[in-house]
C-alpha cells in the first residue's frame, strides 16, 4: 500500500517492512527517462509489497540523489552526499517516530549506494530500527549485472516493462552507437574520469538495443524475489 493515498488513521500500526523507494533524475542516454532509476525503484517496492505475505507499506520515493556525473547532460539534477544523507536519514527518522521498525531502502541509482550504506548503519546504531539499504540492480543474477550499464540493456528493459511509452525506441540506435561499452576511462584497472561525459557521448553505456519488456519484467522480478528474502529475514530479528 501506497503510504501517500493513506488517511492517517488508516496507517498500518505494524507492517512489517516500509519500503522506502530512492532513485535520481538524470540522463539515460537519448532514448530513456530522466526519472529511471526512481521508476525502476517504485516499481520494484510496488511489485514486491503486491507479492508479499504480509503488509507493506511503500512510502513517497525520493527523486533526486547523489549524481553529479551526469551534470553535463540538460535536465540531470543532484545534491551532495551530505544534503541526500540528511535528507534521507531525516525521512526514515520520522518513519521511525510512528513506531515503525524495519525499514528498507530500495535504490536504483550506483551514485546512492555509497551514501546509503554508510547512512543505513549509523541510523540503525542511532535509531530503535533496521535500516537496511538494498540496491535492487545489486541483487540480481550475475549475468544480468554484466548488461547493466548506463541507460543499457537492463534500465532500458525495465522501463519497458513498467511505462513503454517512456523509451524513445527511434533513439536507441544512437543512444549505442554514440555510447560506451563499459563505464570509465580505464588505465589498467584504475577509471582516471570523473564525469559521464568523458566516456559517452549519448550518455548511455551498454546497447539499449538487445532490451525487451519480457527482459525488463525478468530482471525485476528476480529483484523482488531477492527483496522477500531480506524482508523475511528481517522478520526474524529482535528488536
Amino acid at each position: 500500500m501506497q503510504l501517500a493515498e493513506l488517511t492517517w488513521d488508516a496507517t498500518p500500526t505494524d507492517p512489517a517492512a516500509i519500503l522506502l523507494p530512492v532513485g535520481s533524475t538524470e540522463q539515460h542516454g537519448p532514448h530513456a527517462p530522466l526519472g529511471t532509476d526512481t521508476l525502476t525503484a517504485g516499481d520494484v517496492a510496488r511489485r514486491t509489497a503486491d507479492r508479499a505475505d504480509h503488509e507493506l507499506v511503500i512510502a513517497p520515493s525520493i527523486p533526486v540523489g547523489v549524481a553529479a556525473e551526469h551534470r553535463h547532460f540538460r535536465g540531470s539534477l543532484w545534491v551532495s552526499a551530505d544534503t541526500f544523507q540528511a535528507y534521507v536519514g531525516e525521512v526514515v527518522e520520522a518513519l521511525v517516530s510512528h513506531g515503525w521498525r524495519r525499514i528498507v531502502l530500495i535504490n536504483g541509482h550506483g551514485g546512492n549506494v555509497a551514501a546509503l550504506e554508510i547512512l543505513s548503519a549509523e541510523l540503525t546504531r542511532a535509531l530503535p530500527a533496521r535500516v537496511v539499504p538494498f540496491t535492487w540492480f545489486d541483487k540480481v543474477a550475475t549475468e544480468y549485472r554484466q548488461q547493466m550499464g548506463h541507460g543499457g540493456p537492463i534500465e532500458t528493459a525495465a522501463v519497458q516493462a513498467i511505462a513503454p511509452e517512456l523509451i524513445d525506441e527511434t533513439r536507441l540506435e544512437s543512444a549505442a552507437t554514440d555510447g560506451a561499452d563499459r563505464w570509465g576511462r580505464w588505465v589498467g584497472r584504475t577509471n582516471i574520469a570523473v564525469d559521464t561525459d568523458e566516456f559517452s557521448t549519448s550518455g548511455a553505456v551498454g546497447d539499449p538495443r538487445s532490451a525487451s519488456a519480457e527482459l525488463g519484467d525478468e530482471v525485476l522480478e528476480a529483484a523482488v524475489e531477492e527483496l522477500l528474502a531480506v524482508i523475511d529475514k528481517l522478520g526474524d530479528l529482535k528488536e
